[in-house]
């Protein structure tokens, strides 16, 4: 069997690339440069490519079912309308703290985590955006709200807060997640799991930060692939292309004294699997 190739899809010097999310409304990538507060996009087929400089550091962007976009930002989520115009939705500064990755759930709600500049363990959490912008906490304190998915049938919602090393997984009823467990935990020297992803066969795909790699866990927990990256901070992944069978993986060279000449790039697995269509944010 043929081994896919890792490629390059965009060279880019991002600081910390990260949140790759397909749109298939519009046939492109997204993601975003969080310190740099740019949100970028790329179309796989023509080859363009687009940056955006959002309002302030922007932790994950996702499209919106009437176009557009919802940012978690540094001081809560806002709305990009599909000309461009800017709103808050939810406005809550705390200083020190910034919004981090974020997903949408099968419902339409945005979940977004979020974390403090200095990483104190104590500084972060994971709330439920509605449409309407209602806000539901989740998970109130947490060190570094990061990786969130679902199982193809949506009774299960994966987390990660990234210095615990662990892959949590919940219950998941459609609006509440409830009973957390761990579902993986990453061993020591191999990196700390950052975003994930979750395929069409119910597999967690994750990306290790310090780790120079992504590995895919079946549905009962057992490390089934490690893709080895040139790059020492991989970020997050995510399933793209027309099939949703290519492995998009985002970087960071935020930190790193001498970073690979890829660090900040936006890589591509391709033939990797088959991913789960998205769902678009309903507000």
């Amino acid at each position: 069997m043929n081994t896919p190739h890792l490629d390059v899809a965009v060279h880019e010097q991002a600081e910390l690339g990260e949140g790759p999310t397909w749109d298939p409304a519009t046939g492109r990538l997204i993601w975003v440069d969080i310190v740099s507060a740019r949100v970028h996009t790329y179309d796989p087929l023509s080859g363009r490519r687009t940056v955006m400089a959002a309002e302030q550091h922007v932790g994950a962007a996702k499209p919106r079912a009437g176009g557009g976009l919802v940012v978690n930002l540094r001081d809560g989520i806002g709305l990009y309308d599909a000309d461009g115009a800017f709103r808050w939705l939810v406005r809550d500064p705390v200083p020190g703290r910034r919004g981090n990755d974020a997903a949408v759930a099968p419902d339409g709600a945005l979940w977004a985590g979020s974390m403090r500049y200095d990483g104190a363990p104590d500084g972060g959490g994971l709330v439920r955006v509605a449409a309407d912008g209602a806000v539901t906490a989740v998970l109130p304190v947490v060190a570094c709200g990061n990786g969130i998915g679902w199982s193809p049938a949506g009774s299960l919602m994966y987390f990660i807060d990234t210095p615990t090393r662990r892959i949590d997984v919940f219950d998941f009823d459609g609006e509440h997640a409830v009973d957390r467990r761990p579902f993986v935990t990453v061993e020591e020297g191999a990196g700390f799991p950052d975003g994930l992803t979750v395929d069409a066969e119910g597999a967690v795909w994750v990306a290790l930060w310090d780790g120079a790699a992504v590995r895919r866990y079946t549905p009962d927990g057992a490390l089934d692939r490690i893709v080895p990256v040139p790059v020492r901070r991989p970020t997050a992944c995510a399933f793209g292309g027309r099939d949703l069978d290519d492995l998009y993986i985002s970087t960071a060279r935020s930190g790193l004294t001498a970073p690979h000449p890829l660090s900040g790039s936006l890589l591509v697995l391709p033939d990797a699997g088959r991913g789960l269509p998205g769902t678009p944010f309903a507000g």
